[in-house]
């Protein structure tokens, strides 16, 4: 297998009341379906959250302890795949308007290099991103460092290619206004 995909729908919540995000609907689907959809060319996709209803077949999972943040959770994923990947996907259950496109634009930038992330308007990286399955396991920590490791600080020694958004596809929705003005 050369692409497969981890998305994270494990975090707190805190701004949207501590709803869980990934039952959360947008546009008349959840927002995971959203996200499962924007992974359509990965051969697996492994979700690392509670588990709830979905159309296309996922492996759900959960980090230990929960609420390790994007590193854990990341890690976590990657360990739950079932097959081999060149390739790895990872993708915040919060924005619904990544695209499959947005993907495959994701692994051309990658070509190349480490990996390659989404940037929302103001040129931050969000958390929608392709990696080298080899070079994330290089700079992978001790499982004692990952809980509340920042991604930023797991991904600072690899050559990251940042891909600006088309239209909205860098948003993501954090709080309640994010999804009414989305």
């Amino acid at each position: 297998m050369t692409f497969a995909a981890i998305v994270l729908a494990g975090g707190r919540a805190e701004r949207l009341d501590g709803a869980d995000k990934a039952s959360v609907e947008y546009q008349g689907r959840t927002l995971l379906e959203h996200a499962i959809e924007a992974l359509a060319d990965a051969a697996e996709v492994v979700v690392v959250g509670d588990p709830v209803p979905t159309t296309r077949p996922v492996t759900f999972t959960r980090e230990s302890p929960r609420y390790g943040g994007p590193v854990a959770a990341l890690l976590t994923g990657r360990d739950a795949l079932l097959g081999s990947a060149r390739t790895l996907g990872v993708l915040a259950v919060d924005m619904p308007k990544v695209t499959p496109w947005t993907f495959r634009r994701l692994r051309q930038a990658a070509d190349g290099r480490d990996g390659a992330f989404l940037t929302d308007a103001d040129g931050r990286r969000q958390l929608a991103g392709v990696l080298d399955a080899d070079r994330l396991d290089g700079v992978r920590p001790e499982p004692e460092a990952q809980h509340g490791m920042a991604l930023r600080t797991l991904l600072a020694d690899l050559d990251l290619a940042l891909v600006p958004p088309v239209g909205d596809e860098g948003h993501d929705i954090d709080s309640w206004a994010d999804l009414r003005d989305l």
